[in-house]
C-alpha cells in the first residue's frame, strides 16, 4: 500500500470513527426502546462501524469499535470500564463477525448473512453477558437480571442489530459509490460487485421490511401503538 492510500485509509477511519461517536451522542437523544430496561439504550454505531468493516475488513472495524468505545467510556458513559467492555464485545460481535463473512462472500448474500449471523452472535454474548455481570454494576439479583432476560433483553439486543441490519444494507451501496465519487476510497478497496435488479429490488423490500418491523415492535414495547 503506497503513503497515499495509506493516508487516505487512515482518514476514512477516523472519519468513521468521528461518525460513530456522533452516532453514539445522537442514540441518547432517544428514549429506551423497552422501558422495562431503561439501562439498555440504543445507538447506531454499529451500522457506521458495519459499513468501516465491510471496506476494509474485520479488523478495521473492531480497530473502530475499541476507539469509539474508549472515547464514550470517557466522556458520556456512566458505566465505566465494564460498559466499554460490554461495548466492545456488543458492536465487535455484529460488526466483525459481518464483514469476515463479507470479506469472504463478496456479495449481496454474503452481506446479508453477515449482518444476520452478527446480530445472532450480539444477541447470544449479551443474554450471557449481561447475565454474568449487570448483577454487579446494577446492585440487583442474578433473578432480576433472568426474569428480564426474555421480556426484555433479547428482544433489546434483536430489535437493535434488527435496526443496524436494515440500516445498513439500505446505506451501503450508495455511501461506497459517493466515496469513490470523492476518492476518499478506492475501488480496489470495495470490489464492484455486479447485481441483478430483481436482487437489489429484493434486497431493499428485505430491508425496509425489517426496518418497519422493528419500528412496530418498539412503538408496541413503548404503548404507542
Amino acid at each position: 500500500m503506497s503513503a497515499n492510500n495509506k493516508t487516505r485509509k487512515l482518514t476514512m477511519l477516523a472519519m468513521l470513527c468521528a461518525l460513530s461517536y456522533v452516532a453514539v451522542v445522537i442514540g441518547r437523544l432517544f428514549p429506551p426502546m423497552i422501558p422495562a430496561t431503561p439501562f439498555l439504550t440504543y445507538d447506531p454505531k454499529g451500522i457506521i462501524i458495519a459499513i468501516g468493516g465491510f471496506i476494509f475488513g474485520p479488523l478495521s472495524a473492531f480497530a473502530i469499535t475499541v476507539v469509539v468505545s474508549t472515547i464514550e467510556m470517557f466522556t458520556i458513559s456512566e458505566t465505566g470500564f465494564i460498559g466499554l467492555i460490554m461495548n466492545i464485545i456488543a458492536t465487535g460481535a455484529f460488526a466483525c463477525i459481518a464483514a469476515l463473512v463479507y470479506k469472504k462472500t463478496h456479495t449481496i448474500s454474503g452481506a446479508v448473512i453477515g449482518l444476520i449471523l452478527g446480530s445472532i452472535a450480539m444477541t447470544a454474548v449479551m443474554v450471557l453477558w449481561n447475565y454474568l455481570v449487570t448483577p454487579f454494576y446494577m446492585g440487583v439479583s442474578r433473578k432480576v437480571v433472568t426474569d428480564l432476560l426474555v421480556p426484555a433483553i433479547i428482544p433489546f439486543n434483536l430489535i437493535k442489530s434488527g435496526l443496524n441490519t436494515a440500516v445498513t444494507l439500505i446505506i451501503y451501496k450508495p455511501l461506497v459509490t459517493a466515496l469513490r465519487k470523492i476518492n476518499l476510497i478506492e475501488s480496489s478497496e470495495t470490489q464492484e460487485v455486479k447485481v441483478t435488479n430483481s436482487k437489489k429490488i429484493g434486497m431493499f423490500i428485505f430491508s425496509f421490511l425489517l426496518l418497519a418491523t422493528c419500528i412496530l415492535i418498539v412503538l408496541v414495547f413503548q404503548g404507542k401503538i
